[in-house]
């Protein structure tokens, strides 16, 4: 059955409720958000209040009130912002328990990917990192100094969850590189022949054997 959407309408947030899992057949919503990243969400619909009304909170009617079924932080952090109403897209009566939880998953799913080298080159850091969208950095290349800074610090390479400094102070560390197809599969084929030569047990340890065996 095609989901049948009612016309938009602002809500009172008193008439709203997160999904608790009080509709049967459909659990509780299970989209979490930390702290440092709920406070981005809510500036960014500070700065921008009418981005609300282009993607509206998808309710479900459910006795006297309104279910959220998409854009449960949306509505915390315009209830934080004391909003009186909010916008939201209704659903009919008639949506199935089934149709309710591909609901609730796909609004949160992103099929896309971001183009790094367009985001790191012609994109403002700073800009995009307010918007709440997070900033990627190589975490090898920052010092112990840089790290402080970016706990302490509101700068473009701002880390609210520590991990900078986690990272730093870790025994294990992490080596990242991009790669196109053709010498993956060169790579893979390679790192295979060295782990049954040296009898290594993963790809892990035939690259790293590789590295500190060139002359």
């Amino acid at each position: 059955m095609k989901i049948e959407l009612l016309k938009s309408q602002n809500i009172e947030l008193s008439k709203l409720e997160i999904n608790k899992g009080q509709i049967e057949g459909l659990p509780k919503n299970p989209r979490l958000i930390k702290d440092a990243k709920f406070e981005k969400l809510k500036k960014s619909i500070e700065d921008n209040p009418e981005m609300l009304g282009m993607r509206e909170v998808l309710v479900f009617p459910h006795g006297s009130k309104y279910v959220i079924i998409g854009g449960n932080m949306r509505f915390q952090a315009c209830k934080e912002l004391q909003f009186e109403t909010v916008p939201c897209k209704v659903l009919s009566k008639d949506t199935t328990a089934e149709q309710l939880r591909a609901i609730t998953i796909k609004d949160n799913v992103s099929f896309g990917e971001h183009d790094w080298d367009l985001l790191a080159n012609e994109w403002d850091n700073i800009e995009i990192s307010d918007w709440g969208m997070e900033v990627w950095v190589m975490p090898d290349l920052l010092s112990d100094d840089v790290a402080e800074d970016i706990v302490t610090n509101n700068n473009t390479y701002k880390d609210t969850d520590g991990y900078a400094m986690d990272y730093l102070n870790s025994d294990i560390k992490k080596f990242e590189i991009f790669i196109n197809k053709n010498d993956y599969d060169k790579i893979v084929q390679k790192l295979n022949e060295v782990k049954s030569k040296e009898n290594l047990e993963t790809n892990s340890d035939a690259i790293i054997h590789l590295i500190l065996n060139y002359k």
